[in-house]
């Protein structure tokens, strides 16, 4: 612990782990379901092309909304909760290679950037196969024309087989069509988006929390300062990951193979602006979701301190 510093740090060696563990698959599972319409709207603008279906992030809610109705906002969120395991990955790698890179840094920004990009390489393991699923299933609706997979329905009633009748149905076309690489279609992209999202999310998380604490009256809750730093984090490594997060989502949706090829494609047909395709969406998805996490988070570590711990040390 670096006692110089002004908001102190719950490292792995304080925790409680069963009750950071219980406490935290509520958390994640109440993030992602506040969020999901937002990763839904930003999956569709970054496969259409130009502004074929939809003119902007509001534009997408609102037609959706009408058309679709919110179930339609909703589409593939049971197969995404299975990123529940992912999300304890996450947090657990991102923990422990902390604490491993402490004994040879003390320096913050070292130890979360190394751990945030390990935390990530773990994740993604296991995330790509149930985005590459669930993002099939987003598609479906208004934008089925976008994506290699449509629905088969029911000759019976007209109607496609409900919630994991339709993920089997989904996945049953991609094992057909590309077999079982199919399910990490998108894998190079997902880690070149992800693991530099993460690297720099941790180090300027704790870098605006400082920032924000020399600006603060020294009376200020840490919590209040650590709720503002998330956000900050979150846009700023949102805007930087966009590209890469627009080149993930086409090679994923779309079947490609080769990320550099899309990426040409995508300068190509659309220009530098084709880049920051869905970033508004993505950073309304991803501010609320780095408050929520953050509050969440060092609340969940809080609560999850050893009990000789919680009365000894200023949080």
């Amino acid at each position: 612990m670096q006692e110089k510093r002004n908001i102190q740090i719950i490292e792995w060696e304080d925790l409680d782990k069963r009750k950071f563990y219980s406490f935290g698959v509520f958390m994640t599972m109440t993030i992602r379901a506040t969020v999901y319409p937002a990763t839904l709207i930003r999956t569709r603008l970054q496969v259409q092309r130009g502004k074929s279906l939809y003119s902007g992030t509001f534009d997408a809610f609102f037609k959706i909304l009408g058309t679709e109705g919110v179930r339609g906002l909703y589409r593939g969120f049971m197969v995404n909760t299975f990123t529940l395991i992912s999300g304890q990955a996450y947090i657990t790698t991102y923990e422990l290679v902390r604490k491993y890179v402490s004994q040879y840094s003390e320096d913050n920004t070292v130890k979360s950037l190394v751990a945030g990009g390990f935390a990530s390489l773990v994740a993604q393991s296991i995330t790509v196969p149930i985005d590459v699923i669930s993002q099939q299933l987003m598609m479906q609706g208004q934008g089925e024309h976008l994506t290699r997979f449509r629905l088969n329905f029911n000759t019976e009633t007209g109607k496609p087989k409900k919630v994991f009748g339709q993920t089997r149905n989904i996945m049953g076309q991609i094992f057909a069509a590309d077999g079982f690489r199919g399910f990490y279609r998108g894998y190079v992209a997902s880690l070149l988006t992800y693991i530099p999202n993460s690297a720099v999310w941790w180090p300027f998380y704790h870098f605006y929390a400082e920032q924000l604490s020399q600006l603060a009256p020294s009376d200020c809750p840490h919590l209040i300062l650590q709720a503002m730093a998330g956000p900050l984090a979150a846009a700023t490594a949102s805007t930087v990951t966009n590209p890469m997060d627009v080149v993930r989502a086409r090679v994923q949706v779309e079947g490609r193979s080769s990320v550099i090829e899309t990426f040409r494609q995508l300068i190509k047909e659309e220009g530098c602006w084709g880049l920051t395709k869905g970033l508004s969406a993505r950073i309304i998805s991803s501010t609320p979701t780095a408050l929520v996490m953050v509050v969440g988070y060092e609340t969940l570590k809080k609560l999850s301190l050893r009990p000789e711990l919680v009365d000894s040390r200023h949080w």
